[in-house]
């Protein structure tokens, strides 16, 4: 497993990790959801600017970095309108 496929996995694994943050009823809650989601978007850059440099492209990179991203841009939409604010 190269690296941009393992950073695609990072983001997929901190998509969770935002969920449950989100969750909890922090003064600070916010601000960190926000650093993990800024952390999750720049690993999306940084694998796509490196499996092109370095031509690591693969077919799990393809189907799996789309997904990603829209798996971890749907559940900051739906964690923000579930705050009901």
């Amino acid at each position: 497993m190269n690296l941009p496929n393992k950073l695609t996995l990072f983001r997929i694994f901190l998509i969770p990790v935002f969920i449950l943050v989100m969750l909890f009823n922090t003064p600070s809650k916010y601000l960190i959801a926000c650093v993990i989601f800024i952390v999750a978007s720049i690993t999306d850059a940084m694998d796509g600017h490196i499996a092109r440099k370095h031509n690591l492209i693969t077919d799990f990179g393809k189907f799996m970095d789309p997904l990603a991203d829209k798996m971890l841009v749907s559940s900051a939409f739906i964690c923000l309108v579930a705050q009901n604010k």
